[in-house]
């Protein structure tokens, strides 16, 4: 058998599969204009493959501040570029200087991707965000196979950067090239916006969305983002809300030393009992965070979003199961979907400066810090929760009348996201997964944080959509990351149906 014609069948199996499941219903013929889009992607899907296999080899590592993973970010820019332009897109790669790290070094900052195809005034022009650079992978940690060489196992594609955010970047990619190849005209303008250092923090992008709001983002309608995953490993979604995040630190000091034990033990306020009791005051078993006021500003549940909640595919069990959890806090789908995306949760994430190593050292720590943060969620205010944090921390310590000092300080603060997903491209999103898949999808947020969604909406004024293509299990930041060959390639299909549709709608 033609090993094209191969892919496709097995591509045919795995629909074949879902709706022996009973979850989907079969697709409804796609369009004309779309049906031989549809085609050219089933018969390239290997090229498709190998283009992500390319990708994937470029340790574009942004977390670990190294030369020699710079100039592989600044390889992996000059890639898209390149492809980019073969697309016959105009591509302006906008430097963005350099980064000085706390250790005195500077290193360079690799170059955002600006790039344009079409300007029909009379078409809806489509913005798409992605980043292509990775978290830290070492086989050691724990990969089965080599996280820089794509492979394929069971129709699941392992690599660093495979789902996050490589896959769905060329994804986009493709669906360009295959009008582009059958010589059909693209349904809407389209727009890249493509970084390398949104894994270390999106390093100088808020200034330059600000400098090109007038420029590059003028004609901009619509924004989409595919930096997420589904809730299930077999039903699509779309996302439009996230989860802001404001983390703390607390340091409890009594001097700079530690102290023995047996020599001081017994006589003095320690530094690690205060900050016990101070991080134990903050959430108690239930997950009920008490500090006063925390709850005041959260948006008040609607008839119309406890329907979204119960429309969702979770199975509860297999949830549980595959995140080895004993139990859960909550009993019912609702309650535990609420309880990640629309209710604030306070994780306590660790202790610097105690003792954590194997052994019995009787140490008493002389100074150290608690480092916990806060998911916000809409309508919490991050100057707001700063206050309220800081004064009820003040007023726990005061009550321990300890000798020691106390400084309370917040290092980050990110907002939530929300949209309307009655907005025209949330309609469209809706209609081209139905037309790939012959389901609608899950109506999700996520309870992470996704600043660059709340960046593009508060500078350049435009509606977000998050259409993620990866299956909930692809254990992005992870060992083994991986994207599944079918989300890759239906994805694709997804993008194309999404032009088509936003040029019907808009």
């Amino acid at each position: 058998m033609d090993p094209k014609l191969g892919r496709v069948a097995a591509s045919l199996l795995a629909v074949l599969l879902l709706l022996d499941g009973g979850m989907f219903s079969s697709p409804s013929p796609p369009p004309a204009p779309l049906e031989k889009v549809f085609q050219y992607i089933d018969l390239h899907q290997d090229e498709f493959v190998q283009m992500l296999k390319e990708w994937v080899a470029i340790e574009s590592d942004s977390v670990q501040p190294m030369p020699h993973f710079r100039q592989e970010l600044f390889r992996m820019m000059a890639v898209a570029v390149d492809m980019l332009q073969r697309l016959g897109a105009h591509v302006a790669s906008v430097d963005m200087g350099s980064q000085q790290l706390p250790d005195g070094q500077s290193l360079p900052i690799p170059p955002v991707i600006l790039a344009e195809l079409g300007n029909d005034p009379t078409k809806a022009t489509v913005c798409f965000y992605g980043h292509l650079d990775v978290q830290p992978a070492d086989r050691a940690d724990g990969w089965l196979t080599d996280p820089y060489m794509l492979t394929e196992v069971d129709g699941k594609l392992y690599g660093r950067g495979a789902t996050d955010n490589k896959g769905p970047v060329l994804a986009w990619i493709n669906a360009v090239s295959a009008f582009r190849a059958l010589e059909q005209d693209l349904p809407v303008n389209i727009k890249f916006i493509i970084e390398g250092m949104e894994e270390a923090g999106s390093v100088a992008l808020e200034e330059l969305m600000e400098k090109e709001k007038d420029r590059f983002f003028s004609g901009v309608d619509y924004i989409v983002i595919s930096d997420n995953l589904w809730i299930s490993q077999r039903k699509p979604a779309i996302t439009y809300g996230t989860r802001g995040n404001s983390y703390f630190t607390v340091e409890v000091k009594c001097r700079d030393q530690d102290f023995h034990s047996g020599t001081f033990g017994g006589i003095l306020h320690e530094s690690m009992a205060d900050l016990v009791a101070l991080l134990g005051s903050l959430v108690d078993s239930s997950g009920h965070i008490l500090v006063p006021g925390i709850y005041d500003e959260v948006a008040p549940v609607t008839e119309e979003e406890i329907n979204t909640y119960k429309a969702i595919d979770l199975d509860l069990e297999e949830y549980r199961n595959s995140s080895q959890v004993a139990k859960f806090l909550f009993d019912t789908k609702e309650e535990i979907l609420m309880h990640l995306w629309r209710y604030p949760s306070l994780s306590i994430h660790g202790i610097e400066g105690a003792f954590d190593e194997p052994g019995a050292k009787t140490v008493i720590p002389g100074r150290v810090i608690g480092k916990f943060s806060i998911r916000l969620v809409p309508h919490m205010n991050v100057s707001m929760v700063e206050k309220q944090v800081t004064r009820h921390l003040e007023d726990v310590f005061s009550k321990r009348n300890s000798s020691n000092k106390m400084v309370v300080s917040m290092a980050l603060g990110l907002h939530p996201w929300i949209a309307n997903i009655n907005n025209t491209q949330y309609i469209a999103a809706k209609r081209a997964i139905r037309t790939v898949f012959g389901t609608d999808p899950d109506m999700i947020r996520d309870g992470s944080t996704i600043p660059i969604a709340k960046m593009f909406q508060e500078i350049v004024h435009k509606s977000v959509v998050m259409i993620p293509l990866g299956a909930v299990d692809d254990g992005e930041h992870s060992q083994n990351e991986k994207i599944n060959r079918w989300n890759y390639i239906e994805g694709t299909k997804v993008f194309a149906a999404f032009f088509f549709e936003m040029a019907q709608l808009h």
